[in-house]
């Protein structure tokens, strides 16, 4: 919050922001205008919306501290760890439901926090993942539709900027990366779901700027082969058929173990492009990458499928996002309200997450994964490391101050250690299903 200050006019709105923080981190169950001022100890909320709505401070900047925070944060955890990691930028955007017409991008629209097509917003994330490290969200920028843009008056009663222009979310993904690489950060690939796989201006630009890539695209994508002949991925399993070499590898290690999938790595006429292909080991279904990695960097398939499998975490800070600091809880309704909410969130966001990365080492306790099936379960099961969500009731419980003395450290390893004994057993019963599964010879 220190290095945020510059990015405020005065002294007074950047420290209500702090408080803002601050109540996001707490165990408040909503975070709105009311609750937040409540927590602050404010006589009304007036402070609280005067800071998202009319105080005089710069939304990018203070978002250019938190990515700036973040990266730095993650990648002292990473380097503590003594072996190379890749440095991921996993994009994917996220809905809030809001009722009315009243709020700047506001249209029914399909959103996949409400599992169909709702009255909401949407808003386009980038999250930074360092592999075996930590993750968490480093831009963000709203999709406005073209028909609220070109009203002038909605325009105007929802506070979009007047030189604001239409983009795709494709389009505002490729402005995300844009930023992150202005303020100096690397990334070994930047993945995404079909939404941006199939965007050829963001495909188009991240070539431009010598940025590797690993994009889901639809089976309805198509490709130029080798040999010069043009199909949709679809049609390309169809005509490669059982001249495919299918590999399982893991595309990361999750909370129940490995996720194991077949794969296959198919040559297209560039030779900086290939399209990666996922194979379910269990329903066959298959999923579609398609990659681009420059002139002087590695290529191998086993480094794509780990760019691959880094792209989950994003939908983690959603989670981590909505459930911990109130992300789809804003009651505002203007376009910089919405960003200026959605900032101090990856704030609180950002200090969790590095937090809890640079204590993982000296917080985790669990003894090793089970090696066979069927294998007896150990005396102790130790505690996993810190989470974010532990890391933010630890901060929230420092201010309650009623609990006898050790309630919050009791509590703390009781759930770590319920969990590290739960995670165990998922790893095991994996374990069993994954040796059933590779045991049956791969289809073709």
């Amino acid at each position: 919050m220190e290095a945020i200050r510059p990015a405020f006019a005065r002294t007074g709105p950047w420290v209500q922001a702090g408080k803002y923080v601050a109540a996001l981190m707490s165990d408040l169950p909503r975070r709105n205008g009311w609750t937040i001022a409540r927590f602050a100890g404010d006589l009304s909320p007036d402070r609280t919306q005067r800071l998202l709505n009319r105080a005089a401070w710069d939304e990018g900047a203070a978002m250019g501290v938190v990515r700036r925070f973040a990266v730095a944060g993650l990648d002292q955890a990473a380097g503590r760890l003594g072996r190379r990691s890749l440095a991921v930028g996993a994009l994917d955007e996220t809905g809030q439901e809001k009722h009315g017409t009243g709020t700047a991008g506001v249209q029914r629209q399909h959103m996949g926090c409400a599992g169909g097509v709702e009255n909401g917003i949407n808003t386009v994330h980038l999250s930074y993942v360092r592999e075996h490290a930590g993750h968490a969200l480093i831009g963000a920028r709203q999709w406005i539709p073209a028909g609220q843009i070109a009203d002038p008056v909605r325009s105007l009663v929802t506070g979009l900027p007047l030189d604001l222009e239409f983009a795709t979310k494709g389009e505002l993904a490729a402005g995300l990366v844009a930023d992150a690489a202005a303020d100096g950060v690397m990334m070994d690939f930047i993945c995404g779901d079909e939404v941006y796989g199939n965007c050829t201006k963001l495909r188009q630009a991240l070539e431009a700027a010598g940025q590797a890539y690993v994009l889901r695209v639809a089976s309805s994508f198509r490709v130029t082969l080798a040999a010069g002949m043009t199909l949709t991925c679809a049609g390309v399993i169809r005509r490669l058929g059982s001249g495919l070499r299918w590999e399982v590898r893991s595309a990361g290690k999750g909370s129940k173990g490995q996720r194991l999938y077949a794969w296959a790595q198919i040559g297209t006429a560039s030779p900086r492009h290939c399209l990666l292909v996922r194979r379910h080991l269990r329903t066959g279904e298959l999923a579609f990458h398609y990659c681009f990695v420059p002139e002087g960097q590695p290529a191998g398939m086993a480094r794509l499928i780990r760019a691959a499998g880094l792209r989950w975490p994003v939908e983690e800070d959603f989670e981590f996002g909505k459930d911990c600091f109130g992300l789809d809880q804003s009651q505002v309704r203007l376009y910089h309200a919405i960003a200026r909410h959605t900032v101090l969130v990856m704030a609180a966001l950002a200090i969790c997450a590095v937090t809890a990365a640079l204590l993982a080492n000296r917080t985790d306790s669990q003894v090793p994964p089970p090696r066979r099936p069927g294998q007896a379960p150990p005396p102790g099961f130790g505690l996993i490391p810190l989470t974010v969500p532990e890391v933010r009731r630890l901060i929230a419980a420092i201010t309650v101050i009623t609990w006898p003395p050790g309630h919050i450290e009791h509590w703390s390893a009781w759930t770590r250690a319920h969990q590290a004994r739960a995670r165990w057993f998922h790893q095991r019963a994996r374990l069993e299903r994954d040796q059933e599964i590779i045991m049956k010879p791969l289809a073709a």
